[in-house]
């Protein structure tokens, strides 16, 4: 029972890190969306930067063996 439990506490705790770092995700997203306002140069900048991300992210997730 002890190693049960210490499994699920750790498997929360890594849960809260994941959502506390989602949500600073979406904070730092609206603040520069906020920031980029209506110019076109710094919408597209946001939207590379953001592109880029999501490839680093898709390759980083294709690593990881199933």
């Amino acid at each position: 029972m002890g190693l049960e439990l210490d499994d699920l506490t750790a498997q929360v705790a890594e849960t809260k890190t994941v959502m506390k770092s989602a949500v600073v995700l979406i904070q730092g997203l609206r603040q520069a969306i906020i920031d980029a306002g209506t110019d076109p140069a710094a919408l597209k900048a946001l939207t590379d930067g953001l592109k880029e991300d999501e490839d680093a992210l898709s390759a980083a997730v294709a690593e990881v063996p199933a």
